[in-house]
C-alpha cells in the first residue's frame, strides 16, 4: 500500500544533471588546465530524494567519490552497494570510528581532537588511513584555522599511521556575489596551500567549490568540485542558471475530499481562512509532518488540472485545505505540490519558488520531505 501524497524521483534527471555538471566543467575549464574531477554529495539523504538509490545512480553516471554528512550515512551507503570512495564531511571527535575502517571510508580531520581519534582508531587496527584535511578560511565551524597551521597540523602531518589525501575549505557566502568573504577565503586557501607546501605537505586533491561556487567562479574549482544542490537540477538562488538542469523529485498527492463553504464559513485550526463567497474547498492528505512548511498557508499554491490552486487556512500535520471555486477539480483528482502539471509556466511549481514562497531556501525544502512519503523512482513501484 502507498499513501496518497508520493514523491517521484527521476535518476536519469539525477544521472544527466551530473553529466551536465561534468560537461560544464569541461568547456569552461580554464585553458591548459584540466577540468576538475566531482565529488556527488548525498547527504541528508541525498537531500530528500533517498541516499542509496541516488548514488547508485550517481554512481552508474560516473561519479567516483561521494560525500556525506558522517560515518551513520556514509555505512547506510557501503550497506546499500555503493562501492565508490566516499568522503565523510563531518566532525568525528564524538563518533565510533571503527566504521571507516570496517566499511573503507575516508575521513575528514576538522579539529586537533579529531586528528587524536583518528590517529588512535588507525593505530589500533594496524592500518593507514588516507584522510581529507578540512581548513576554516571564515565560515567558522569545523576545520582547522588557515593562520594557526603552524600549531596545529606538525603531529598530525608526521603521524605514521594517517596519509594526507586531500585538503579542502568551505565557502560561507557563496551564493551571495555583492558579499566580499568569498574573495577573502579564497585568498587565505591559497595562502593555505603554499603553507602546506613549506611543511613538506603535498596532498593529491584540493576542493572548495560547492554548488553556488562552482555556477559562479572556475578559479576555485581546484582539482574536485563538490555540487549537491546542482545534481538535484536546483541552481543555487539567486544565481541565474548557466547550465541545463532537470528538476528530479515531483511531489504529488490527490484531493481525498471536497467541501463547500458559505459566505462567513472558516476552515482550519486557528480559523485563519474565512470565505467571503461561496468557495469550494479540496482537501490534501500532505501536512507538516510530510515536511510542508506551515507559513505555505495563505501564501502557496498547488497545482489541479494544470491550474493553481491557492492553500488556505492552516497546514495541519497530516492536510491542506486548497480552494478550487475556480478550479473544475473533483475527488480523486491529482494535485501536484511540487513539479509540474502542463507546459505552461503558471503549470510548474519548482523548488525555488516554494523556498521563497515562504523566505527560506530551496535545500531546506528538500531536505524537509518526510520520511513517511514513499519515493518512487522513474515510474516504478520500487521504494527505498
Amino acid at each position: 500500500m502507498i499513501r496518497s501524497t508520493v514523491a517521484h524521483i527521476d535518476l536519469h534527471a539525477i544521472q544527466a544533471n551530473f553529466r551536465s555538471i561534468v560537461d560544464f566543467l569541461s568547456r569552461h575549464s580554464p585553458e591548459g588546465a584540466p577540468p576538475p574531477g566531482v565529488i556527488a554529495v548525498v547527504k541528508a539523504n541525498a537531500y530528500g530524494h533517498g541516499a542509496v538509490r541516488v548514488a547508485r545512480a550517481l554512481e552508474e553516471a560516473g561519479a567516483q567519490m561521494l560525500a556525506c554528512a558522517d560515518i551513520e550515512e556514509a555505512i547506510v551507503l557501503r550497506r546499500g552497494g555503493v562501492r565508490g570512495q566516499v568522503l565523510v564531511f563531518g566532525a568525528l571527535s564524538v563518533s565510533e570510528l571503527q566504521g571507516l575502517v570496517e566499511f573503507g571510508l575516508t575521513p575528514t580531520i576538522s579539529t586537533p581532537m579529531a586528528a587524536r581519534a583518528v590517529e588512535a582508531t588507525a593505530r589500533e587496527h594496524g592500518v593507514r588511513l588516507r584522510y581529507h584535511l578540512k581548513i576554516d578560511t571564515g565560515m567558522h565551524r569545523l576545520g582547522l584555522r588557515y593562520d594557526n597551521l603552524s600549531r596545529t597540523l606538525v603531529d598530525l602531518l608526521s603521524s605514521p599511521h594517517l596519509e594526507l589525501e586531500g585538503v579542502y575549505t568551505h565557502f560561507a557566502t557563496a551564493d551571495d556575489p555583492e558579499h566580499p568573504l568569498m574573495e577573502a577565503q579564497r585568498t587565505r586557501f591559497e595562502r593555505v596551500l603554499k603553507e602546506l607546501e613549506r611543511m613538506g605537505a603535498r596532498p593529491n586533491v584540493r576542493h572548495a567549490a560547492n554548488s553556488a561556487a562552482l555556477v559562479r567562479d572556475p578559479r576555485v574549482w581546484y582539482d574536485l568540485v563538490r555540487p549537491g544542490l546542482l545534481l538535484y537540477g536546483v541552481i543555487p538562488p539567486p544565481l541565474a542558471p548557466p547550465l541545463v538542469l532537470r528538476p528530479a523529485m515531483t511531489l504529488r498527492s490527490r484531493l481525498v475530499a471536497m467541501k463547500g463553504l458559505r459566505p462567513g464559513d472558516s476552515v482550519g485550526y486557528g480559523a485563519k481562512f474565512t470565505a467571503d463567497r461561496p468557495c469550494t474547498i479540496g482537501v490534501v492528505p500532505a501536512g507538516y509532518a510530510d515536511g510542508l512548511d506551515p507559513r505555505l498557508a495563505g501564501r502557496g499554491c498547488v497545482l489541479v488540472g494544470g491550474r493553481r490552486a491557492p492553500i488556505v487556512g492552516a497546514v495541519s500535520m497530516d492536510m491542506i485545505t486548497i480552494d478550487v471555486t475556480d478550479v473544475p477539480a473533483r475527488t480523486g483528482d491529482e494535485v501536484v505540490l511540487l513539479g509540474e502539471q502542463g507546459p505552461q509556466a503558471e503549470s510548474r511549481i519548482d523548488v525555488r519558488e516554494m523556498a521563497a514562497t515562504v523566505g527560506t531556501i530551496p535545500w531546506e525544502t528538500l531536505c524537509r520531505v518526510g520520511t513517511r512519503i514513499e519515493r518512487i523512482y522513474n515510474s516504478d513501484d520500487r521504494t527505498l
